[in-house]
């Protein structure tokens, strides 16, 4: 069981110091065993992780009935310990394609609507645009949010991958809990000016992304085959000799994983872990074995030497390619 907990922002929810990201159990990395994520999440609660994180397009809704049915078999207590954030705002067409965002206050209420009768919940914890919507004023959609805060339908509201312009716009609109955005031994972007900015207005981070998508967790091997609905087929860092790089950091990382007498997933996830109490991971577990194997991470505590020993073996801005195709970061306000 582990009941260590953080709190997100200056007024927003206590939840489990690690959460889990549910995306990937709805096909966004080749097919998922629906079984296998049922027990996970059951597993997940089970062990005290109180920090669900999904999006009403993973898998077009398939996501959010995934976590509906999960809720409805678990135990009472554990039902009602669930905090569940969920992005909105990504539009999608039937084959999976993506067509941009829509952040249109009449849109936020048509999309919370959906996500409330899928979830099977009658009230959202923290609700968050996936994106910015570049045609729609930041303040317009925080401020139907905080309408939904008003009627009660929402509790808390969150932003993704903004930059620090917008996020001091959207705080002087209504109260932020946390922004989530990609951070991570390979994707230390955020430290520049998003973080500093956060700390600033007592907003917290929920880090998505801690292992790069499964590349620095210590299982990815170079002759792996990716299907392509598999989002990494298309992603940069998993291509060529920009895959070859970046194993290289990952097998440097895996021997300060065995000095240390961890995996190379746990002492990655435990650096996320280790940039502050304000900082909550997003660990991606699809089967009970990857949950327990992250859940091992908050059994690890690092010293100066160890972090500066992760730091030689995977200095910042050491990892080859961007973290998103060029026109998936196009639409990265937080890259701008």
């Amino acid at each position: 069981m582990t009941t260590r907990t953080r709190t997100l922002g200056t007024n927003g929810p206590q939840v489990s110091a690690l959460g889990l990201g549910c995306m990937g159990m709805s096909g966004m990395y080749g097919d998922a065993d629906r079984p296998e994520s049922i027990a996970t999440l059951h597993a997940a609660l089970e062990a005290g992780v109180t920090l669900l994180d999904t999006g009403d397009f993973y898998g077009m809704g398939h996501n959010e009935l995934l976590i509906a049915e999960a809720l409805r078999t678990a135990p009472a207590a554990s039902r009602e310990n669930a905090v569940l954030s969920v992005k909105f705002g990504a539009l999608r067409d039937p084959d999976g394609g993506w067509s941009g965002f829509d952040g249109r206050p009449a849109a936020v209420k048509n999309f919370a609507a959906y996500s409330l009768q899928r979830l099977g919940v009658d009230h959202i914890d923290i609700y968050r645009p996936s994106r910015l919507d570049p045609d729609v004023p930041i303040e317009e959609t925080v401020g139907a949010i905080a309408e939904l805060v008003e009627k009660g339908w929402v509790r808390h509201i969150g932003l993704s991958e903004v930059g620090a312009d917008t996020i001091r716009r959207a705080a002087a609109t209504a109260p932020i809990a946390d922004l989530q955005i990609e951070y991570a031994l390979v994707s230390r972007g955020p430290e520049r000016e998003i973080l500093p900015t956060l700390r600033e207005l007592g907003i917290a981070v929920t880090a998505y992304g801690v292992l790069s998508r499964g590349l620095i967790s210590g299982h990815f091997t170079p002759d792996r085959q990716l299907a392509a609905h598999d989002f990494r087929a298309h992603s940069p860092r998993f291509q060529g000799e920009n895959l070859r790089h970046n194993l290289t950091l990952v097998e440097s990382l895996r021997k300060v994983a065995e000095q240390k007498g961890v995996t190379v997933a746990q002492i990655a996830i435990a650096w996320v872990l280790s940039r502050g109490e304000d900082i909550v991971p997003l660990v991606g577990a699809r089967t009970r074995e990857r949950l327990g194997e992250a859940l091992g991470a908050l059994d690890v505590t690092l010293d100066a030497a160890d972090l500066a020993a992760i730091e030689s073996a995977v200095p910042a801005d050491a990892a080859a390619g961007d973290r998103y195709a060029a026109e998936q970061m196009a639409m990265l306000d937080s890259e701008r």
